[in-house]
């Protein structure tokens, strides 16, 4: 694990090479909430994915997450600042230009990075995220609700008890994952996601209840497509075989 620090905070990524003949486009990973670098993409073996496909891959733990610090106060999270945090990480590695791929608050930041800063993403992903990027700020707040109660026993919402369940098996910072929804409320307007400037993939489980429809968020840009993931939910799509084959075909062939 390395770290680097921002706004006094000392937030974690992982970096690693390629395992087989570097291509020379790194991609940046933004995990989802109440998630991490390793919940999300190293025990679903994207790493080992995108490695093998030549790519070094580097994975942050948000602010509030994994081993990066966990601040308690909901003006820490707004979306902006987490993509800044992101920014700050290729500076820091001294990464120009690279790929990014995010999975559902993790695509939020994407999306933000990508329209604040064109010069520095090559495509995005945005998975787990579809039309709620502009019609939604982030998962509701009934979630926050959910860390704060106090237990799981306690709480009758499915949705509620599902991302309570999978923050307590994460051994989550439930304050801090509170304050996270309650500061990350900012939204997306349609035209906004019109100007991002870069390629889009935007890829959703078929059964996903959660992420918002994948085609009408394209349709908002001229440069996104869509990828049905079959049969999946919000949770299972992550480390689908679909999923990963999408994404390799997609930065394969972007333009």
């Amino acid at each position: 694990m390395r770290f680097f620090t921002r706004d006094g905070l000392r937030l974690a990524y992982i970096d690693a090479a390629p395992t087989t003949d570097d291509l020379g486009e790194p991609i940046l990973l933004i995990h989802g909430f109440a998630s991490s670098h390793a919940v999300n993409w190293v025990n679903t073996l994207w790493v080992k994915t995108l490695t093998g496909a030549g790519r070094r891959v580097i994975a942050i733990d948000n602010r509030g997450h994994g081993q990066s610090d966990k601040p308690h106060d909901p003006a820490a999270y707004g979306l902006p600042n987490m993509a800044g945090d992101a920014l700050a990480l290729l500076d820091h590695l001294g990464l120009e230009r690279v790929d990014v791929m995010g999975y559902s608050m993790g695509a939020r930041i994407a999306a933000f990075l990508a329209l604040g800063h064109p010069e520095r993403v090559r495509s995005i992903v945005l998975g787990g995220l579809g039309q709620h990027l502009v019609s939604r700020s982030n998962l509701p707040l009934a979630i926050a609700d959910a860390m704060d109660a106090p237990a799981l026993e306690s709480l009758t919402d499915p949705t509620q008890r599902m991302f309570r369940a999978f923050a307590d098996a994460n051994g989550a910072d439930r304050e801090a994952l509170s304050a996270c929804i309650r500061g990350a409320r900012d939204t997306m307007s349609e035209a906004d996601v019109g100007r991002i400037a870069c390629p889009v993939l935007v890829a959703i489980g078929t059964k996903d209840a959660i992420a918002g429809d994948a085609r009408k968020l394209a349709a908002l840009n001229a440069r996104a497509r869509a990828l049905d993931i079959p049969g999946r939910d919000h949770n299972l799509a992550v480390g689908d075989k679909v999923f990963k084959q999408g994404v390799l075909e997609f930065l394969q062939d972007r333009s």
